[in-house]
């Protein structure tokens, strides 16, 4: 028996946006994306290359690095710091010169794009948000499933998250192209943006109240899956507004997150379709 506070869509409606999302496939190469060399990521930055993660030398304090770090932070990348091995082993040309940027494989969307989205087709929007997925086989295998379930886009944290790098891409199959993935700075903030525009989320625990048969995922609709291993953070959890569980039968207690999101958003397509 479905959950009558969770029945239909009882939100408000969706609030219109005016920057539809709009994007262009681009033919990438699959090892590209590395830049490496303080001018080669210095102009990358003044050209606008949309650079995903900067890696800078820990203890390094020459500065043109700070200049890069601080430059990189504006512009949206995720700076981190990495021991020198650590770039050593990224480097292609051994001349990496203490700094290794990676650019990202398609141009980020925002949470209004993906809203949009589901607006300009008449449907009930469907969302994923990856609640720190850093293994980006898994987020690629995500994207992959969103795409081919039609569904309106994927949430990611700025932080202690896979990015659209290569991987991502290649795991994808190509997904990365046609799927609207926003990655926000704080994804609490993200999930009430959501909940203000008519969505109910759906944290999938293993301790969910509520098994992914009986749950109504007919209406507008965000599914938040956790980290491997750690599952859905304690914070993200509590702004969740149901838990869901998929039954176990076996021995094996947890999925794999991206067959988790796979099981989870085929049965909303299912429901949506009227049980077909």
């Amino acid at each position: 028996m479905k959950d009558e506070k969770n029945s239909g869509n009882r939100r408000p409606p969706i609030k219109r946006h005016a920057d539809p999302y709009n994007r262009d496939v681009r033919d990438i190469e699959e090892d590209s994306g590395v830049i490496e060399g303080r001018n080669a990521v210095i102009e990358a930055l003044r050209a606008g290359v949309n650079i995903d993660k900067v890696f800078i030398a820990i203890g390094e304090t020459d500065g043109a690095l700070k200049h890069i770090a601080a430059a990189a932070r504006e512009a949206g990348a995720v700076v981190t710091d990495a021991d020198r091995r650590k770039l050593d082993s990224m480097s292609r040309t051994r001349a990496h010169q203490g700094v290794i940027a990676v650019a990202a494989c398609a141009e980020y969307a925002t949470v209004s794009d993906i809203l949009e989205k589901a607006r300009q087709k008449g449907e009930n929007p469907l969302v994923v948000i990856c609640d720190e997925i850093s293994d980006p086989h898994n987020l690629g295998a995500i994207i992959r499933t969103c795409e081919a379930v039609g569904a309106h886009g994927v949430i990611i944290p700025r932080r202690r998250s896979a990015g659209l790098n290569a991987t991502v891409a290649k795991a994808s199959a190509g997904a990365v192209y046609h799927t609207a993935v926003a990655r926000v700075p704080n994804l609490r903030a993200a999930i009430m943006e959501l909940k203000d525009a008519g969505l109910w989320v759906f944290g999938a625990t293993a301790g969910g109240e509520t098994s992914l048969w009986q749950a109504d995922l007919t209406g507008s609709t965000a599914i938040v899956i956790g980290a491997e291993g750690a599952g859905i953070s304690r914070l993200v959890g509590e702004s969740c507004d149901f838990h869901i569980n998929i039954p176990m039968f076996g021995k094996i207690s947890s999925l794999n997150a991206s067959v988790s999101a796979a099981l989870l958003l085929y049965e909303a397509v299912r429901q949506r379709s009227g049980g077909l």
